[in-house]
C-alpha cells in the first residue's frame, strides 16, 4: 500500500502545480496538496509523464504556476 504525502501547495514541485495533471487532492483551507507516494501525472507544458514530486529548479523551462485561484473580478 502507498503512502500518502501532504505538501505545503507554495512547494515548487510538480503536484503543486496548476499545469500538473496527476492524481491529487487539493485542501484549500489549509492550503496543502495530497498525493500519494509515487504518483507520477502529465506536465500539460512539456507534454510528458513527471513525478508529482519533481523538483522544478532541475527544470530551468519549467513554467510553475501554483494552485491559488485567481482572484475574482470585483465589478462596482
Amino acid at each position: 500500500m502507498a503512502g500518502k504525502l501532504i505538501v505545503p501547495s507554495e512547494v515548487k514541485v510538480c503536484a503543486t502545480c496548476s499545469y500538473w495533471d496527476g492524481e491529487r487532492s487539493v485542501d484549500p483551507d489549509v492550503n496543502v496538496v495530497v498525493i500519494e507516494e509515487n504518483v507520477e501525472g502529465e506536465c500539460l507544458i512539456h507534454a510528458q509523464q513527471v513525478a508529482g514530486l519533481w523538483d522544478i529548479r532541475q527544470d530551468p523551462d519549467c513554467l510553475w504556476e501554483d494552485l491559488t485561484p485567481d482572484e475574482p473580478n470585483k465589478l462596482e
